[in-house]
């Protein structure tokens, strides 16, 4: 159970263990839904992989995401809305909020497969891997819905689809719970309300551009290009559900890339 308030804005991030005998880290393709909307496709939840389209997310290769995938390279945020409102992704695409919260399930690579990839060096170093399953066990009160858009590109899975171990799989379900829900179950409140985009800007904090050389960009969602946003929806319902709601130009960027040297530059077009 995940805590967030109304309008709050949610980022996933991604590791997987580095195996230092393969010089890797393990690969999983991992499945992300929310109100059981894949967050990838738009289409339905369900359980095991699909190629045509690609269904799921690639780790290590996928650092985070932070939204839904509506067009190549372009991502609406994850933005927690309460149910019954409206906002939800799953209310825009089924006209039912019935799920809410978020769906994970976790794919490892084969061993075989990894082994034959990623063969080991000399040294051997003892590594562990943990994974964990949950079952939903009561409906969420909130879930999320497409905010405003960003860019970030979702890739496409690099490896070979019989690579995937579809027969073994860890699956979560996390409900989001708004304050006054998370008070009553916990008895404790919940963490502070979060700084607005522009008073992180303010602050002198961070954005991140991350560049993968090589790799190539899923192209979006048709289903999910055809969500409306929460705060296009609020002016239609003549509601202000984004009081706060400032679009920024981020001055202060880190540019994390993968596959390139420290020195390296990439080719560009002329």
């Amino acid at each position: 159970m995940l805590p967030m308030y109304q309008s709050e804005a949610m980022w996933l991030n991604f590791n997987s263990a580095f195996l230092r005998k393969h010089r890797a880290a393990y690969p999983f393709a991992v499945k992300i839904a929310a109100g059981k909307i894949d967050a990838v496709t738009g289409e339905a939840w369900t359980n095991g992989l699909h190629g045509l389209p690609q269904d799921y997310l690639v780790i290590p290769e996928q650092p985070w995401l932070d939204g839904f995938c509506v067009e190549k390279g372009v991502i609406r945020q994850f933005v927690a809305m309460p149910l019954g409102a409206g906002y939800a992704a799953e209310e825009q695409l089924t006209g039912k909020g019935e799920h809410g919260g978020l769906q994970i399930i976790v794919y490892p690579m084969k061993r075989d497969a990894f082994e034959k990839r990623f063969p080991k060096v000399a040294y051997d170093v003892q590594e562990t891997m943990v994974s964990c399953a949950a079952e939903p066990c009561s409906p969420a009160s909130m879930g999320l819905a497409p905010g405003g858009r960003m860019r970030q590109e979702i890739y496409k899975d690099p490896y070979a689809f019989e690579g995937w171990d579809r027969s073994r799989y860890g699956r979560c379900f996390v409900h989001l719970a708004n304050s006054l829900v998370w008070r009553a179950v916990t008895g404790d409140g919940p963490p502070t309300v979060p700084i607005t985009s522009k008073e992180y800007t303010a602050a002198g904090l961070p954005w991140f551009d991350y560049y993968n050389d090589g790799a190539e960009s899923l192209e979006g969602s048709d289903i999910l290009k055809k969500l409306k946003s929460v705060i296009r929806l609020g002016k239609q319902k003549g509601d202000v559900p984004l009081p706060e709601n400032e679009t920024v130009t981020p001055a202060k960027v880190v540019k994390l890339r993968r596959g390139l040297l420290r020195n390296q530059l990439r080719e560009g077009s002329f």
